[in-house]
């Protein structure tokens, strides 16, 4: 290819005797150009191509005819590690013009690298990553250099300015080698990228010792072209005894034994695509781009800002022609200013940004920088973006090989007429044939495939309720989203299951997550994996540090073992011993525990189901109820512990039938301080809220009386202090219950009145107390300095 670009004298040669390396930016116009022209020019021999040489053999697969785009899903799992990948592919990809160009020249087409589950790739810190998710991070400080040198915001206005909107006949190879020349020289290839080039030179020098006189292309990430270069040259594979033994085609690696993996093609979509929804390679803006493919940079610009006006316009957004004729005037004079020959994305964005939005932004453009958008984007300005992605979706050949898992769901949803429902579906859990469409839809939803949503439906296993409501919905990328769940098995309820026990794995010791889970495999009704969980859970509930998630996890376990009518669990061995070591620790957790102000409402929940366990399956427990009323004493007395927590400890020993005298509550309430009687109480209703109420009609002094008493004295400052405190705690009583309340206080006064309508005064009650506090500091004032009036 020719090489007289002014900047050839920066790079080094491109080629080797039988090789060519094309540095490619994944998903650019202008490298699936040039790759196009070198194919048509050079009519290799092999054609060798950075992507998963375990998908060599399916080729033919990939090339059936698909709209674009698709993308190469591969996955892997094994008792230490799951790792997921996707590869994608659009018209504009370099990759993609390399397979379809290669193979319609008659060369021999070859992905090169590693597959994605390789070891190579577990350094990549997110196991749902991208193959082309490249090294651009680890040469930032190149690129920063250059971005301040041309004076650009980000990467891929440099990008842009340097090569998608140049003038095609500049001699683009030999620019793109020297850029990637220079980025690369400043970033060292860690463990993982040194390992996949080191595999992808053995490929090349293995196709240039068979090319003969035919040349092979190389298409590659930039970053990897120089050390594959270097790499590739060592040895040409002639005239020395290693020939022979670089003719053979490179080994490619299997899972090992117990592993699982493989690869399926999957729909994809522009959305997916786009930088500013999370991709993590490639460039931003993929609608823009492919109307910059199809029909270049002056179209690209003119596409783009009608694209922009359509989707205000049907948002309801106010985009005259007056504010559109002032963006195109704003867009050609930033490119002039800019010295670009077109019109640039960022051009056009930038002038739409000036002509359309007047407030003042809260954050920078996104297209200045990378990554998601972030909450409070301008409303404009996130329509701009999608705009600019586009909305095209691909779509798979029919003849495409799909996983089990898919035609699994396929054969289940059309059995049990839910393929297609004509509206909301209404289960009866109690009839298997409910609980088994139920089964069914709560495996797809925990295996994240869209579809159905549960609307209605029992929250817990202590939640009396066996119906379900489901809505249809949107199924716009099933198809993909089952392709991706086969990775975890071929039939339904071994994905389900197979899921289930990862978020097990990854939960470890966190107890909030487990009891969710518990209660998603019962709802899955995976079998046995629901007693490993419950094994699982039984094993960690002994080293969970804190309340509130150890309460998540004995409430959802004891409501199961206590009340479950539909999903056959209730009274199970494994559900017992979770009981009994989440009660267990929680008295050993509660006690000792200190702390300021305030109340948790999450430990008092821990403590309720404690209570409950004690109450109602005390056969599975170790702690006695002398044993529990002794330790609820001991926490009641001491001053270090928060004062929700004494009040709890309080009402548990009245819950179990101690203290039978009115004093300890008399004494209790009395050693509250103004500001933490509030907290106490909040505990004391956590617990013993029914016992407090039918005390509230008892002949001797109830609690509510003693409780009025200790108010009644407190100074106005004390009570102003307490009073937001004392309406939280009394937030744990129902509104009828309240109402009863409110009679005992009528009562105490002599007044005659309706509680019903005392509770519903059309005024904040703290406004009110805090309004009466000023008057009569007002009025005190005033009589201060002899001013006061006549009362």
């Amino acid at each position: 290819m020719p090489r007289t670009s002014r900047a050839a004298d920066l790079s080094p040669p491109a080629t080797t005797p039988d090789a060519v390396f094309l540095g490619v930016r994944h998903h650019s116009p202008a490298c699936a150009r040039l790759v196009g022209r070198a194919i048509e020019e050079l009519r290799p021999a092999y054609v060798l191509v950075e992507g998963p040489a375990d998908m060599n053999d399916r080729l033919d697969e990939l090339l059936l005819g698909h709209r674009l785009p698709v993308a190469v899903f591969s996955h892997y799992r094994d008792e230490t590690r799951v790792a997921t990948s996707w590869a994608p592919l659009c018209d504009y990809s370099p990759e993609w013009i390399a397979l379809h160009q290669g193979r319609a020249s008659g060369a021999e087409v070859r992905f090169i690298d590693l597959p994605s589950w390789h070891p190579a790739f577990a350094e990549r810190a997110d196991r749902r990553t991208n193959r082309y998710a490249d090294a651009e991070a680890r040469y930032a400080e190149a690129t920063e250099r250059l971005c301040a040198h041309f004076a650009v915001d980000s990467v891929d206005a440099l990008w842009d300015g340097l090569f998608e909107i140049t003038d095609p006949g500049d001699d683009l190879e030999a620019r793109l080698d020297a850029y990637f020349e220079l980025v690369r020289g400043d970033a060292e290839a860690d463990a993982g990228d040194r390992a996949r080039e080191e595999y992808m030179a053995s490929w090349v020098r293995a196709a240039m010792a068979r090319a003969g006189e035919r040349p092979v292309l190389v298409v590659t990430g930039g970053f990897h072209q120089p050390a594959l270069r270097a790499l590739s040259s060592r040895n040409d594979g002639r005239g020395d005894g290693d020939g022979d033994r670089d003719r053979d085609w490179p080994e490619i690696p299997t899972p090992p034994p117990g592993a699982l993996g493989g690869s399926f093609l999957v729909p994809y979509s522009f959305r997916q695509l786009d930088a500013f929804a999370g991709y993590q390679s490639g460039m931003p803006s993929p609608g823009y781009y492919q109307q910059l493919w199809e029909s270049g940079p002056q179209s690209a610009a003119q596409g783009l800002l009608r694209s922009v006006a359509e989707r205000l316009r049907g948002r309801g957004i106010r985009a005259s022609t007056a504010d559109l004729i002032a963006a195109r005037g704003l867009a050609q004079g930033l490119a002039l200013m800019r010295g670009h020959a077109y019109e640039a994305r960022v051009d056009v964005l930038d002038g739409l940004a000036g002509a359309l939005i007047s407030d003042d932004l809260d954050q920078p453009l996104p297209w200045t920088g990378r990554g998601t958008l972030g909450a409070g984007t301008h409303p404009v300005v996130v329509e701009m973006v999608a705009a600019c992605a586009g909305e095209s979706e691909g779509r798979l050949h029919p003849d495409t090989p799909l996983p089990p898992l898919v035609h699994d769901v396929a054969e289940r949803l059309a059995r049990l007429g839910l393929a297609d429902p004509d509206g909301p579906v209404a289960l009866d859990l109690t009839d298997p044939d409910g609980l088994t469409r139920s089964q069914v839809l709560h495996r797809l939803r925990v295996l994240g495939i869209p579809g159905f949503t549960r609307v209605s439906g029992p929250a817990d296993g202590a939640d009396p309720v066996f119906t379900e409501r489901w809505e249809p919905g949107e199924a716009s990328g099933r198809e993909a989203a089952l392709i991706e769940a086969g990775a975890y098995g071929a039939r339904l309820e071994e994905a389900a299951s197979v899921v289930l026990g990862e978020r097990a794995r990854e939960a470890g010791t966190e107890a909030g997550p487990l009891a969710g889970l518990l209660f998603d495999a019962v709802l899955c009704g995976v079998g046995p994996l629901c007693d490993e969980l419950l094994e699982a859970l039984a094993g960690q509930v002994g080293q969970v540090p804190e309340l509130g998630p150890l309460g998540e996890v004995l409430t959802a376990a004891l409501g199961l073992w206590r009340h479950d009518r539909v999903f056959g669990v209730a009274r199970g061995r494994l559900l017992g011993s979770v009981v009994a070591d989440a009660a267990d620790r929680v008295f050993w957790l509660a006690e000792g525990l200190h702390g300021g102000p305030g109340v948790d409402f999450a430990r008092l929940r821990a403590l309720a189901a404690a209570r409950d366990a004690l109450l109602y399956a005390p056969e599975l427990l170790s702690v006695t109820r002398e044993a529990a009323a002794e330790a609820a004493a001991r926490i009641g007395r001491d001053r270090r512990a928060p004062a929700d927590l004494r009040g709890a400890a309080f009402g548990l020993r009245w819950v179990l039938g101690t203290p039978d005298d009115p004093g300890p509550a008399v004494q209790a309430l009395a050693s509250c301080a103004a500001d933490s009687l509030g907290d106490w109480l909040a505990g004391l209703f956590a617990l013993a809220r029914e016992e407090v109420t039918a005390d509230a009609t008892a002949d001797t002094e109830p609690l509510i009386d003693v409780l009025d008493g200790v108010v009644s004295a407190m100074a106005e400052d004390d009570f102003l202090t307490g009073l937001p405190a004392l309406r939280q705690a009394f937030a744990f009583f129902p509104p009828r219950e309240r109402e009863r309340i409110a009679e005992r206080l009528l009562q105490r006064r002599g007044k005659q009145g309706s509680a019903r309508s005392l509770l519903r005064t059309t005024a904040d009650p703290l406004l009110l107390a805090r309004a009466r506090a000023l008057e009569e500091n007002v009025t005190r004032l005033l009589d201060r300095h002899g001013l006061g009036t006549v009362r």
